[in-house]
């Protein structure tokens, strides 16, 4: 049996085992399995790696993007470069990390980059990144691969640029791309949105939401209300996800 698995904090949302169940069974390989690895604490991981010696990948989400860098053996060089793992290869007793947020993500806002510019202006796009943790992480790698000018917002200054309480209609103004990297609205507390002044939003802007459970978030709900442009986080998921698949293949 060669076992595959999402390790996360709470894992009720997620799409992972049903995504990849389907993966297996439409490539044939019955002798593949994907299971939901609940940690109470990262500290659990290598107890997890002992307990199932079959165990050949895992995908990792919040809260434990970076917290397990310290536990593995390897970081691929794009994985060590933005401080973030949500894929780990386990092979011969060793394991190595890697991060496809990054490709999940850019395959997702690259093709909108020539169009969060103003016709006629030489103003480059500005952003706003909801959040401090390991997707954040990956979504500023991409955003200065792409030249766009960002800052992060965070319940603390010493993660952020930002906090919350900073943000007020004037810097919402000017960031009209604005990326919800946080769990805030996620199913099951899918009522929630992230604390902004959605009053200053305009058909300029662009929101884009990681979160994929629920489809539509409350935060794109506001943004659809103000004529903005709304992008939910399912492709990226997918993406990314399609990404964890060829990294496992490739290590055999």
């Amino acid at each position: 049996m060669k076992r595959y698995g999402l390790i996360g904090l709470k894992l009720g949302h997620s799409f992972s085992k049903d995504h990849f169940t389907k993966v297996f069974r439409k490539a044939g390989l019955k002798d593949h399995r994907y299971d939901l690895f609940e940690l109470a604490d990262i500290a659990e991981f290598p107890v997890l790696l002992k307990k199932y010696p079959d165990l050949r990948g895992l995908n990792v989400t919040v809260p434990y993007k970076e917290a397990v860098i310290p536990f593995l053996d390897e970081l691929d060089p794009l994985a060590a470069a933005v401080g973030a793992v949500n894929t780990i290869v386990i092979k011969d007793g060793l394991t190595k990390g890697y991060n496809t947020d990054v490709a999940g993500f850019r395959k997702l806002i690259t093709p909108l980059v020539d169009t969060l510019r103003d016709p006629g202006s030489d103003i480059k796009a500005r952003a706003l990144v909801l959040g401090s943790g390991g997707a954040s992480r990956a979504v500023a790698f991409v955003l200065r691969e792409l030249g766009i000018r960002f800052r992060i917002v965070s319940r603390s200054r010493e993660r952020g640029d930002l906090t919350w309480d900073l943000i007020d209609n004037t810097v919402f103004r000017v960031c009209r791309l604005v990326i919800n990297t946080t769990p805030i609205g996620m199913y099951p507390n899918a009522e929630e949105a992230p604390p902004l002044p959605y009053t200053a939003l305009t058909a300029k802007h662009t929101l884009v939401d990681l979160v994929y459970n629920p489809k539509e978030t409350v935060f794109l709900h506001y943004g659809e209300d103000h004529g903005a442009r709304t992008i939910g986080g399912l492709g990226m998921l997918k993406a990314q996800a399609d990404e964890a698949w060829k990294i496992w293949q490739n290590a055999g």
